[in-house]
């Protein structure tokens, strides 16, 4: 299979010239978020993820990266995930189960070749994969369709087991920690870098200023909110993704800690000097930002990003993520998903209708002119400046 030629941005264009190569800076992590923070348009990604989730090739293909070198398989097969699709169509060459001895092979900012199915370092081939195009996803997207059954029962029973180890902290808030932020009678604003995060912020720009939620950003859904212009009362994760700027920004920080107390984000916070309340809990960072905000009363819950639909759980490729549906119960109907509004409110105003509105605020203006002593005596002026420009024109043409 052949690779279309590519031009990469701020690099010499000869050095792409041939057919089916591609030529860019390496950086590798098996850990795809960490990843992203340290790529730069026209690189090389060299990943380790095992059924690409859709934020992550979200996040990927907003680097600007040229490709992405996968050591693991893309789609295992075990369920329709979305991040490869999101990948091709963003112009992103993908090479799959390349292997994970591509680790051992090249260095952090190392020159490398992508030539078809293969990975060059100095002329020498250091691995080789599938190369992906979007038939090929497809299809691979279509046979792991039959593992939807074996999965959903995963979940169930992942599921389960959440609700027997975590059962005091959803049913009666145990283990929620003491903040200083005042959730009670307000509304929450819970933001995750996830799913259209940046559309739904911008629907509920009116939202924010008419209410005022208190504004909790999950991990880099902290970034999402500075980047939009405000700044989050709280941020809640294990502080992976977020960054140093927004965990400085004055905000309240709540650490998830693992279900045995270990927490391995309280390093950082503890290197920066901000200070941190630790949480511990089974469930993911985005679970625990609503079960917070729901037992600190919180009168209505707003998600931007979250995780929705039966596919959305699975892409995320966690069994952690069986806490999601039981998060949902328990918070019920305070919990609001910013994406319904966004389908709502995602209209333009029609032509008709701002004519109408033009129309009506010439009329008002007319109105207000013609009652008012000061409105006549500025038309009669108008009116002998007008009289006056006529007769000027006239003796010009007599």
């Amino acid at each position: 299979m052949r690779v279309p030629s590519l031009r990469l941005p701020g690099r010499n264009p000869e050095s792409n010239s041939g057919e089916g190569r591609l030529v860019g800076t390496a950086r590798l992590d098996r850990r795809t978020k960490r990843l992203c923070g340290r790529l730069e348009p026209g690189d090389v990604a060299i990943i380790d993820h095992v059924d690409l989730d859709r934020v992550a090739a979200d996040a990927l293909v907003a680097t600007g990266v040229a490709a992405v070198v996968n050591a693991a398989k893309s789609i295992s097969g075990r369920y329709p995930n979305l991040g490869p699709e999101v990948l091709v169509k963003g112009g992103v060459v993908l090479i799959d189960g390349v292997g994970d001895e591509i680790f051992d092979n090249v260095r952090e900012g190392k020159t490398v070749t992508v030539e078809g199915e293969r990975i060059l370092l100095g002329g020498e081939e250091i691995g080789a994969g599938t190369l992906q195009s979007e038939q090929s996803v497809a299809d691979d997207m279509e046979a792991a369709k039959e593992g939807l059954s074996v999965q959903l029962e995963a979940f169930a029973a992942n599921t389960m087991e959440y609700l027997k180890r975590e059962r005091d902290l959803l049913l009666d808030g145990v283990g929620v920690p003491d903040v200083a932020t005042d959730f009670n009678g307000r509304h929450a604003l819970i933001v995750i870098r996830g799913y259209n995060y940046k559309e739904d912020i911008d629907v509920l720009r009116p939202y924010i200023r008419e209410f005022k939620p208190v504004l909790v950003g999950v991990d880099g859904g902290a970034d999402a909110l500075l980047e939009a212009g405000y700044t989050p009362d709280m941020i809640v994760g294990d502080m992976d993704s977020v960054s140093d700027d927004a965990l400085r920004c004055g905000a309240e920080i709540v650490v998830h800690a693992y279900a045995d107390g270990r927490a391995p984000g309280m390093e950082r916070m503890d290197k920066l000097g901000v200070p941190a309340i630790p949480f511990p809990a089974a469930a993911t960072s985005e679970d625990i930002a609503m079960l917070l905000a729901d037992e600190k009363g919180a009168s209505l819950i707003c998600a931007v990003g979250t995780h929705v639909t039966m596919v959305e759980f699975l892409d995320k490729g966690r069994g952690g993520m069986a806490s999601t549906f039981l998060t949902r119960l328990r918070v019920g109907g305070k919990l609001v998903d910013a994406k319904g509004v966004s389908r709502l409110y995602r209209q333009e105003m029609s032509i008709s209708a701002l004519l109408l509105l033009i129309v009506s605020a010439l009329a008002a203006m007319a109105t207000a002119v013609a009652i008012s002593t000061v409105g006549r005596s500025f038309v009669d002026v108008i009116a002998d400046w007008w009289d006056g420009l006529l007769f000027q024109i006239q003796r010009l043409f007599s």
